[in-house]
């Protein structure tokens, strides 16, 4: 049988997220300190723990046949390298940041200046999409002390919280992007690998798809079942079960997390009672 080969950040968030979310696909991977390589158990899965500069290079190779990356990375090093998901975890910006005193009122400010960055094609196709031209100094690690020691006149760099710019005097001015973790996958990938990440794209999609949904259910009077189905979202209809109590029943159904607290209190409106909401493991379509 044939054994996919997927690469993930050596160290930091991205490598614990990433972790996570495969384990979280019912894949158990044995990932002791400092390992460069781990198998998984029950699944034809192979990790690589490399560094995050270094995927995009071995999934144009094909040395791996799919990766978790921040698509930031993919921007400025692996275009043309397919997307297969989405994962929506370490969601960042890569962004223009200037010193606080300096006064920004447009892009063109930034014309002719030098900017630090560790995205070197990214900065140079974004300027060109202006008609702008920039003095790139590309420097990795520690890019936000550039200005500050004289070395740049602006930087381009990750942008999460935006603390880090807070501490070195900094003010965000543009977003050249926006970026989150994905399952990228090599243009070099065997058809029976490709099944493999099919089967592992289905995975993922149903731990995500559970991740933005709680499982609710309820009390309603019967009269009112309708009302509460004109209220929640369901994935094909109401699960209704009588309870013991003449006129009444149970109602189950899915809703987004992210919304629910709006959607309780309109039940509340319509009568319902004893309201339970869940977290979902997986969702299955």
């Amino acid at each position: 049988m044939s054994t996919l080969k997927i690469a993930i950040q050596k160290s930091g968030r991205l490598n614990e997220e990433s972790i996570q979310i495969l384990k979280d696909c019912g894949i158990s991977i044995d990932n002791g300190n400092d390992q460069l390589k781990a198998e998984a158990t029950n699944f034809p899965l192979e990790v690589l723990f490399l560094r995050n500069s270094d995927i995009p290079q071995y999934l144009i190779d094909g040395v791996v046949d799919a990766a978790i990356v921040g698509d930031n990375l993919l921007v400025e090093k692996g275009k043309g390298i397919q997307i297969a998901q989405k994962l929506g975890f370490s969601k960042c910006k890569v962004s223009v940041a200037v010193p606080k005193a300096f006064e920004y009122n447009s892009i063109n400010d930034l014309n002719g200046l030098r900017i630090a960055t560790s995205y070197p094609n990214t900065v140079t196709d974004y300027f060109n999409s202006f008609g702008l031209s920039v003095d790139i100094h590309q420097i990795s690690g520690s890019v936000e002390i550039a200005p500050n020691i004289g070395l740049a006149d602006a930087i381009v760099d990750i942008v999460s919280s935006g603390s880090t710019l807070f501490k070195n005097n900094l003010k965000e001015v543009e977003i050249i992007l926006k970026s989150e973790a994905v399952l990228a996958v090599s243009p070099k990938i065997n058809p029976e690998n490709q099944k493999l990440i099919d089967t592992l794209k289905f995975r993922i999609e149903s731990v995500l798809r559970a991740r933005k949904s709680r499982y609710i259910l309820m009390n309603i009077p019967n009269d009112k079942i309708k009302d509460v189905g004109k209220i929640l979202p369901v994935l094909r209809s109401l699960t209704v079960l009588p309870l013991a109590q003449e006129g009444w029943s149970s109602v189950h159904s899915v809703i987004d997390k992210d919304t629910f607290w709006d959607v309780i209190d309109q039940l509340k409106d319509v009568g319902a009672e004893g309201i339970l909401v869940c977290p979902i493991e997986k969702m299955v379509l």
